[in-house]
């Protein structure tokens, strides 16, 4: 296994894997952990980057300029070894750029930077990415954390539940099974109000997904327990998602999703799609505050 890289502040530390720029840990100054604890029963990713591409594209097939690249599901971009660029104290940051293979699947010049920083309580992450190319760069990016369900702590696990800062009183979506691709039918709102009590059974059919989400930001936790305040300013997508029975909820802020049920169009037109144009970046942030018990 890569040798991870840990950052701390005394009140919080985060440990990170190269392979991915991935967060695998995040403890408090009691060494309690916030993260999955990623039994392969279930599921043993952590907190996985997606680029560039955020679900799965119809076939796995990423069509550009009438010629088709095979791409599947999440993009390349947790399987890549990033290159650390800056490690010092409570801060870390890890690149990727496109490679003679990254470009087999996805023809394009790209710079990817991952940052990690520890402020008190909080875990700030920010992606940027940068296109170095002549003409628009396409792409989607989003963040795929498991935070441990039930919280440390001893707490029910039915008992925990999301707020979100807005009501979310529109439809949900789901993917197709099999397929991973966006289903056309919506389905009612599992949200009462701002809040959103968690179960196992909201998973039965994979993920919920909200691909116009009004809230940016929410906190997740218990009465009596733990909370985390988690932001994602940047970001207007969310998936929530686990394999059922799992001690893990995954809480993913996106910019963009998987591809409808039967589009078949150019990349650069796929709903969600971010355009960049050359010589420009944008940024993605992640913040997640502890709010101990």
């Amino acid at each position: 296994m890569t040798e991870l890289i840990a950052i701390t502040n005394g009140e919080l530390t985060a440990r990170i894997n190269p392979l991915g720029a991935e967060l695998w840990s995040l403890t408090d100054g009691d060494a309690r952990e916030y993260l999955t604890d990623a039994d392969p029963a279930f599921w043993g990713g952590h907190a996985p980057l997606l680029f560039p591409i955020v679900g799965s594209l119809n076939g796995d097939v990423l069509r550009l300029d009438r010629r088709e690249y095979a791409l599947p599901r999440h993009g390349f971009a947790r399987r890549s070894m990033f290159a650390p660029v800056h490690v010092e104290g409570a801060e870390a940051r890890f690149r990727l750029t496109d490679s003679p293979d990254t470009r087999k699947v996805y023809p394009f010049g790209f710079v990817l930077e991952m940052a990690y920083r520890l402020d008190g309580m909080t875990l700030v992450m920010e992606a940027s990415v940068t296109n170095p190319n002549g003409e628009a760069l396409p792409f989607n990016f989003g963040y795929h954390p498991a935070f441990a369900w039930p919280l440390p702590g001893g707490a029910d696990k039915a008992a925990h539940k999301l707020v979100f800062e807005k009501a979310e009183p529109q439809d949900v979506r789901r993917v197709a099974s099999g397929t991973g691709v966006l289903l056309p039918e919506a389905e009612a709102t599992p949200v009462t109000g701002r809040e959103l009590a968690l179960s196992g059974d909201l998973f039965r059919t994979d993920a919920v997904i909200w691909d116009q989400l009004s809230s940016r930001s929410l906190s997740y936790g218990v009465e009596g327990g733990p909370w985390l305040d988690i932001g994602f300013p940047d970001t207007h997508a969310l998936g929530l998602w686990q394999v059922p029975g799992a001690r893990y909820i995954c809480i993913e802020p996106w910019a963009g999703h998987a591809d409808p049920e039967g589009f078949a169009g150019d990349f650069r037109d796929k709903p969600g799609v971010v355009l960049l144009e050359p010589a420009q970046s944008r940024s993605f942030r992640m913040d997640v505050s502890l709010r101990p018990r």
